[in-house]
């Protein structure tokens, strides 16, 4: 049986949340509608001839910009697929708090097939297209990476705009975020997708009065967010990755995969076949089924469709990808109390970091900079009334301990872990609260329509 289009998926799951919501007549029509699609076609003088490239850009809804979302390349990427991640965005953004609409874009292309050089000469003609539509503009929209796409790309994207744009020289940094350090970026956003996921199930577990600690976790997909998922689980909430499923191959391991020999082995670039942690198989369904408490599919939408819904022996399945169950895999798996944190919070790290950067890049100040010397001398007041109380000295490494501020790091995750935490909690709350809903997505989706509504009120809409 076919899996459901992601952009019908999409729909079908906003359907379903209008009807339990009271919403004006038209507005259902108006957020769920895409404001706009742009698919752009250009060309770059490569290796002696004229190549083209077809990208699109969508932007879902401009209900608060700037809009934000990531841009991928892939040589499969499509218009439905933008406008579907597009609408997706909207939600994330509206459930976790941050200040966005929601964009996305794709340009069809393998990266793999172009050097670097190559690929620099693309993505900065890709930019002037995106620029001259103002699709990329640190007050309108503001892209990130996505799937084959890092920090590189968005160095070029930022550089480009930024000569093609003199008049925006001051806040030129904030047109992207996910850029490197030394380009303006924040320190954190590269986990910041894999570290979201952990922090969501960490807090489904949480509210069920459970531990992760030796929860049999597979991954699917060993690409950033899945990587970094998994090495987080594993180093910090003492979770057992069991296996983790690429296209080339899967592995597994009962006591669980060395994650940093695993990271390190793929760095260096190793493959599956060659890991030195895990017993390799050829890759098949039969991975994906595999027993474990915790199914983490990281890699494409669909994954899971109604073909194979019915064999996934995980007890909960968090969407660190996007769309990666589709509407009759969701219903199925619902059926069977299969637990699903949906990936409008599980995989919202991403942005929430981004808007971290985006605030850094328009205020010019680093993360912690007002606040360090306050810190410091509240904890060295603490330190000094500690002492008189005790008649005890506090060791100087102790003190100095103390009276350290956080770095950017600190202050990234923890706002990150903040916002995860809430934003799992909203949902688990409103569906305490309309068991009627039936699962954590149909509540994120509420929750989240309502904030758009909320706001085209406030517009007049």
């Amino acid at each position: 049986m076919p899996g459901t289009n992601f952009l019908d998926s999409v729909g079908s799951q906003f359907d379903t949340a209008f009807s339990g919501l009271a919403l004006a007549k038209g507005l259902p029509e108006r957020i769920r509608a895409t404001n706009s699609l742009y698919q752009v076609t250009f060309g770059v003088r490569l290796r002696g001839e004229l190549v083209s490239f077809t990208g699109w850009r969508a932007v879902h809804s401009e209900h608060l910009e700037p809009v934000k979302g990531g841009i991928r390349y892939a040589p499969d990427a499509n218009g439905d697929e933008v406008e579907a991640l597009a609408a997706l965005m909207t939600l994330k953004c509206a459930l976790v708090g941050v200040p966005f609409g929601g964009s996305k874009g794709a340009l069809r292309i393998d990266p793999g097939e172009w050097t670097e050089l190559e690929l620099e000469k693309i993505t900065r003609r890709f930019t002037q297209e995106l620029a001259r539509r103002g699709l990329i503009s640190p007050g309108r929209n503001v892209p990130a990476p996505d799937m084959g796409t890092g920090e590189r790309e968005m160095a070029w994207m930022a550089d480009e705009y930024r000569r093609i744009s003199p008049l925006e020289t001051l806040n030129a940094a904030a047109c992207v975020t996910g850029k490197p350090l030394s380009r303006g970026g924040i320190a954190g956003r590269t986990e910041a997708t894999g570290r979201g996921v952990a922090y969501a199930l960490s807090e489904h577990y949480a509210t069920q009065g459970r531990s992760l600690h030796d929860a049999r976790v597979i991954v699917q997909g060993f690409g950033n967010v899945g990587s970094h998922a998994a090495l987080i689980l594993s180093g910090e909430f003492g979770c057992k990755i069991t296996g983790i499923i690429e296209r080339e191959g899967a592995l597994f391991c009962e006591g669980g995969l060395d994650i940093p020999a695993l990271r390190a082995h793929r760095a260096g670039g190793g493959s599956f076949a060659t890991s030195p942690t895990g017993r390799f198989t050829l890759p098949g369904q039969e991975a994906l089924c595999a027993d474990c408490d915790v199914l983490i599919p990281a890699a494409m939408e669909n994954a899971i469709t109604a073909a194979n819904a019915g064999a996934i022996r995980a007890k909960v399945i968090v969407e660190a990808a996007n769309g990666p169950i589709d509407a009759a895999a969701d219903a199925l798996l619902m059926d069977r109390g299969v637990e699903i944190i949906p990936d409008l919070c599980a995989n919202a790290g991403g942005v929430v970091v981004s808007y971290f950067e985006w605030v850094k890049n328009l205020t010019h100040m680093p993360f912690g900079l007002m606040e360090r010397r306050i810190s410091q001398r509240r904890f060295g007041h603490v330190a000094d009334l500690i002492e008189g109380l005790t008649r005890q000295a506090i060791p100087c490494e102790v003190r100095s301990e103390l009276a350290e501020s956080g770095s950017e790091l600190d202050l990234v995750r923890s706002g990150l872990e903040d916002m995860m935490r809430a934003a799992y909690r909203r949902m688990a709350a409103r569906l305490q609260e309309q068991p009627e809903l039936r699962s954590l997505r149909q509540a994120g989706y509420v929750l989240a329509i309502e904030e758009v509504a909320g706001a085209y009120r406030d517009l007049g809409i």
